[in-house]
């Protein structure tokens, strides 16, 4: 029996791909053991065992950022930590580390050296964390998310999403979507998302010019937030404007949408270019600037447009946004830009790397052959709108993965894909 450990915890964008790169070793190897490690201190404490996975915790050491005497206490919690992970690995007779930053994943990498397993570093950012610039020392088995970023040994191979977002046919799924939502089929539809707890300057903007977007005739997918703060006032209209607070299934968001606004996250950037939906990204406003990053190569391909938070407006949205909106040949040409740069099976491509390495290390036997279905065609090719008004921009917008120099599925070395330094 194959046996892995997944270091990777703390914030959603180190535990997510996580969990998309565990569904698809399940996936393919029903068999396989997936222990997951993480602390106290993350979103993994929840999130982990709701997708059905095993969570081990060990101590949290995280690294002062000043001189003080918390720092003095590192190396000595450190030891305990990795000890801790030791522990787990041979518990899991585990024979591969798989680590996405955070907390958690230096005594993971630590504790894999010690134990002499193969250690495997995904690095979702484009400014790598400490733990993986630790990890990427320790291994030559180095990925990363996104082109440009410096790593030793890297190789870039995407973000690993969650499958039913990563094999979706937007066109395809869109009438349904379109349904579901009570959206109309035949009107554009702008989809306004912040992320899962919403984004009061997204909610304000997009409420505020909520009568000039409707009466010309673009429809609203509006994902507020449960803890927006936001109270929805929306003008009555025969073209919807849809609000909702929490949806899980953006898979459905995405099908139905034709534009979007949001946040520019590493997942939300890789979801999007995934499935080649053009959008407006409004990096946060805080922190060391990393969302601009993540939206800087979409906006540069032609696939999106950057706007500063404290720029977002009803005005904006009315003088540059909705002109967009309403050119149908320019969203469908920023829909095939976003999706040049996607790379759907990121999963896929790291699975299969993961089994290699458990595989010579004589942990198993390898997986049969991936079932045939439509999450492992090519795409087709781009087809022209069926819908009166509405921008869709060809079948999921998903690049081939043998349209790529490299070797491994979906596998692209940093300096051949656009956006790269």
């Amino acid at each position: 029996m194959r046996s892995v450990v997944i270091a990777g915890g703390g914030t959603g964008g180190h535990i997510e791909p996580a969990m998309a790169l565990a569904d698809e070793l399940r996936r393919a190897d029903p068999g396989i053991r997936i222990t997951c490690l993480g602390t106290q201190r993350g979103l993994e404490t929840r999130l982990i065992p709701a997708r059905g996975y095993q969570l081990e915790l060990i101590p949290a050491v995280p690294l002062p950022r000043k001189i003080s005497k918390e720092l003095l206490s590192v190396p000595s919690r450190m030891l305990g930590a990795v000890g801790a992970t030791a522990v787990v690995l041979d518990r899991a007779d585990a024979s591969v580390l798989i680590g996405f930053g955070g907390y958690v994943a230096t005594p993971g990498y630590l504790a894999a050296k010690r134990r002499g397993l193969s250690i495997v570093v995904h690095e979702a950012n484009p400014r790598p964390g400490l733990a993986n610039r630790i990890g990427s020392r320790l291994t030559k088995h180095v990925f990363i998310g996104q082109a440009g970023t410096r790593l030793p040994h890297a190789t870039l191979v995407g973000i690993p999403i969650r499958r039913e977002i990563a094999s979706l046919d937007r066109l395809a799924m869109s009438d349904k979507a379109r349904g579901h939502f009570g959206l109309r089929p035949d009107l554009p539809v702008l989809l306004v998302t912040g992320g899962s707890q919403g984004a009061a300057s997204l909610n304000s903007a997009v409420l505020g010019a909520a009568q000039s977007i409707l009466s010309v005739g673009v429809q609203v997918l509006h994902i507020v937030g449960p803890r927006s703060g936001s109270t929805a006032h929306v003008p009555a209209s025969d073209v919807p404007y849809v609000v909702i607070e929490y949806l899980d299934r953006m898979d459905l968001a995405y099908a139905a949408a034709d534009f979007a606004l949001c946040r520019a996250g590493a997942m939300t950037c890789a979801e999007l270019t995934a499935v080649g939906l053009p959008a407006a990204y409004v990096p946060l406003p805080h922190g060391n600037g990393e969302q601009r990053l993540n939206a800087l190569p979409v906006e540069r391909a032609g696939g999106g447009m950057i706007v500063d938070d404290a720029e977002l407006s009803p005005d904006w949205i009315r003088g540059a946004l909705l002109p967009v909106l309403l050119d149908h040949e320019l969203v469908s040409s920023m829909s095939r830009a976003a999706a040049s740069l996607g790379h759907p099976d990121a999963d896929q491509a790291l699975a299969d790397l993961v089994f290699d390495l458990t595989d010579s290390a004589g942990s198993g036997r390898r997986a049969p052959a991936r079932p045939a279905g439509p999450a492992a065609a090519p795409a087709a090719g781009p087809r022209s709108s069926k819908h009166r008004g509405s921008h869709r921009g060809g079948a999921r917008g998903v690049v081939p993965p043998d349209s790529h120099r490299g070797g491994a599925r979906g596998v692209v070395p940093p300096d051949s894909h656009r956006g790269g330094r």
